[in-house]
């Protein structure tokens, strides 16, 4: 017999949500694939066709984007040309948020506010189902939704047509813009009158960006004037910098400093202390510059007198001087962190230059307790180094037990490892108690300021210092969750490594899934374990928001709304 396919209950699973789909969507097998997947994942959400599409939130809208400055006259435009008729005009930003309206007539503004048109609400499926705002948003290109092909029944007496827009600077997607009629006054014209003010808004923006950046240099300029520390600029897609932060920083660096732009106050100066990848310990001053929208950085060094550490030395992490204590002291000790977060490392670095000894309670089950238990003793009696025991949540009872009474009289110094989310109880947890030192290793995605340096780190071991990370490119990776923590990230730049030899790493250099856009701030503690139950729930139900929500004890819009604020990615 051959082995069992581990795949086939999720291909049955597929198989029979394939037909629960047609059984109540007969209609499903008659619209085009692009609206049929669409029905599909409005579905999957939890969201019914009869849902009420004038119950939402809304959420803050910023007035002043680029997109709304440049799309403000190309909208006034338009509606001047639908004056009097039953056409309306939606901009939504790139978080799917209406930016702004316009109306043919003003009764087709209370229509449509009716129908849950307002500025600040999300257009998404999960929320409004198929329409060509959410849809066009989903699928990244153009897209009209008639009439019957609308999934909530509130919206089936419309026809829209939307298109994507795309910043020229950059090439990323900033939005989109919709134009919706009653299904009676469609028109085969709706398209190409929408594509001419999709190309006018990007050439205003392309024009805005021109006028930014000379705006930019300038402030950059007038700031930078003989100023003997590190001055930077930083833009869309725009580094200014003087000599003195050419010399002082990195890249790494710079992508901390964009996080800093992101999370701080947009109309008030700001200052912090922040630690850059050379070890130095830098006050950041910075404001927004009004006038071309970039973030001007100016950096002092107080309390190093001016000495310089090369950029190449990593900075010691508190673990790793908590783990140099118990060396010294040779103390049992216990490390904890989840899968992937470094406890391996961790064991290595505590056991200093001799190699620990390592047994893994995973292969237990492959060796029999006897042999593995056999092991432990004679390296417990014999060696004169650390003995690791890894994962000791998955010890058998009677095997921690044993354990425990080996380490009360082992001549080998002990350390354990075991999940940050693992309980542990009855004998393990009495194993456990022998370590009175404990050393818990945060996940990756609590250590955003320290992942440029780490990646910097990884990637130069792989390619010695071949390859260098671009700031976008570290920006884009900082703004992961990273689940598998740094085994992940090493696996990711072990995969850029093997497909380049030198030279910059741009977000195109990194794997396909992992090129998402960055998040425009980073999370709170307290947002960051809320993002992370939203993730394990959306997991445990294989993308089901219906039974995230359940399984979460809140509302389904009340978990949509925390998906989006909290940039869950789905």
């Amino acid at each position: 017999m051959g082995r069992p396919d581990a795949r086939a209950p999720r291909r049955a699973a597929v198989a029979a949500d394939d037909r629960g789909f047609t059984t109540m969507f007969p209609e499903a097998e008659r619209l085009r694939p692009e609206i049929a997947q669409s029905w599909r994942r409005s579905s999957l959400s939890g969201l019914r066709p009869d849902a009420p599409a004038d119950r939402f939130t809304v959420l803050d809208v910023d007035l002043r984007s680029r997109l709304l400055v440049a799309a403000t006259p190309v909208l006034d435009a338009m509606a001047e040309e639908l004056a009097g008729t039953g056409f309306f005009v939606a901009l939504v930003d790139q978080e799917s948020r209406v930016a702004a309206l316009r109306f043919g007539e003003p009764s087709v503004r209370a229509t449509m506010e009716g129908l849950g048109a307002a500025v600040g609400r999300s257009f998404r499926e999960e929320t409004t189902g198929t329409n060509s705002i959410a849809t066009a948003f989903e699928l990244r290109q153009g897209i009209a939704v008639r009439g019957r092909e609308h999934y909530l029944e509130a919206f089936k007496r419309l026809s829209c047509y939307g298109h994507p827009l795309i910043d020229p600077a950059s090439r990323r997607m900033i939005g989109v813009l919709d134009i919706t009629c009653q299904t009676k006054d469609d028109s085969p014209l709706l398209a190409p009158f929408l594509l001419r003010a999709v190309r006018d808004i990007e050439r205003r923006l392309l024009n805005g960006a021109r006028e930014a950046e000379r705006r930019m240099l300038a402030a950059f300029q007038a700031a930078a004037l003989h100023k003997p520390h590190p001055v930077l600029m930083l833009g869309n897609g725009i580094v200014l910098a003087n000599p003195a932060a050419i010399e002082t920083l990195d890249g790494a660096d710079h992508a901390l400093l964009f996080g800093l732009a992101a999370d701080g106050p947009s109309g008030r100066p700001a200052t912090r202390e922040l630690a850059l990848s050379s070890g130095r310990t830098a006050r950041v001053a910075w404001s927004r510059d009004g006038d071309s929208g970039g973030t001007l950085f100016e950096l002092s060094f107080p309390d190093d007198g001016g000495e310089h550490v090369p950029r190449s030395a990593p900075r010691r992490d508190r673990s790793d001087r908590e783990l140099e204590r118990h060396r010294e002291r040779r103390l049992p000790v216990l490390v904890r962190g989840e899968p992937g977060s470094g406890r391996s490392t961790a064991l290595r670095s505590l056991a200093g230059p001799a190699a620990p000894a390592v047994l893994d309670a995973a292969d237990i089950d492959r060796r029999g307790e006897r042999a593995w238990l056999a092991d432990l003793e004679r390296l417990a009696g014999e060696h004169d180094g650390l003995v690791a025991i890894e994962a000791v949540e998955l010890l058998p009872e009677p095997v921690a037990a044993k354990a425990a009474r080996l380490l009360r009289t082992a001549r080998a110094w002990f350390a354990l490892t075991a999940s940050s989310a693992a309980e542990l109880g009855g004998e393990r947890a009495a194993l456990a108690a022998h370590c009175i030192a404990r050393v818990d290793l945060p996940p990756l995605r609590a250590r955003r300021d320290e992942l440029p340096e780490l990646a910097r780190v990884i990637l130069a071991r792989h390619t010695g210092g071949r390859l260098r990370l671009t700031p976008t490119a570290l920006e884009v990776l900082a703004g992961h969750s990273w689940p598998g923590n740094l085994r992940e990230l090493e696996e990711v730049l072990r995969d850029v490594a093997a497909r380049r030899s030198t030279g910059d790493v741009t977000v195109r250099d990194l794997p396909p899934a992992y090129q998402g856009s960055r998040r425009s701030r980073r999370l709170t503690p307290l947002e960051q374990a809320e993002h992370d139950a939203i993730v394990a729930a959306l997991r445990a139900g294989e993308g089901n928001k219906a039974h995230a929500a359940r399984q979460l004890g809140i509302s389904r819009t009340t978990l949509y709304n925390r998906i989006r604020a909290l940039g869950v990615a789905l």
